[in-house]
């Protein structure tokens, strides 16, 4: 099943490339073997850079779905997600995430993902990105009354 799914992530990856609609990257989500939604690149398309094809695969999963929680679901990659991806994926409650190229086939083909991955291992004060935390007591009263707010939504 995996080889299957696998496969039609690299196929989109493939079609909607030579379709200039973004970079080389496709992904599927499904559960029990049952596509429920698909996705590819579309930074360049929709001038959106958070438009990688994991994340509009998990948009448009949830949206199918009715919930944000993809639980039970399985994200094909064709290649390793980025950690933007990885934290979509880990926030929407994907169960196993398969895929094709490894982080270095991304960045023999332009897509580096090294220097994220040691930003975020970095405090957020050493970031290349200027990180200024700036303490408000009027944050810290939301994230008080979310804790006690009785019809909340919690994910």
């Amino acid at each position: 099943m995996d080889d299957a799914l696998l496969a039609r992530a690299i196929t989109l990856s493939r079609e909607k490339m030579r379709t200039v609609a973004g970079g080389p990257f496709g992904a599927v989500v499904a559960r029990d073997g049952q596509v429920i939604a698909e996705g590819w690149n579309m930074v360049a398309s929709e001038n959106d850079p958070t438009a990688h094809a994991e994340i509009v695969a998990l948009r448009r999963a949830a949206r199918k779905l009715g919930t944000f929680d993809l639980s039970g679901c399985t994200l094909y990659a064709s290649t390793e997600p980025c950690p933007m991806c990885y934290g979509a994926a880990h926030w929407a409650r994907i169960e196993r995430i398969v895929y094709a190229n490894d982080r270095q086939a991304a960045a023999e083909a332009g897509f580096d993902d090294a220097l994220l991955h040691e930003q975020m291992a970095l405090p957020a004060h050493a970031r290349a990105i200027e990180m200024v935390h700036t303490p408000h007591e009027d944050a810290l009263a939301v994230i008080a009354e979310w804790r006690t707010k009785p019809d909340k939504v919690s994910y």
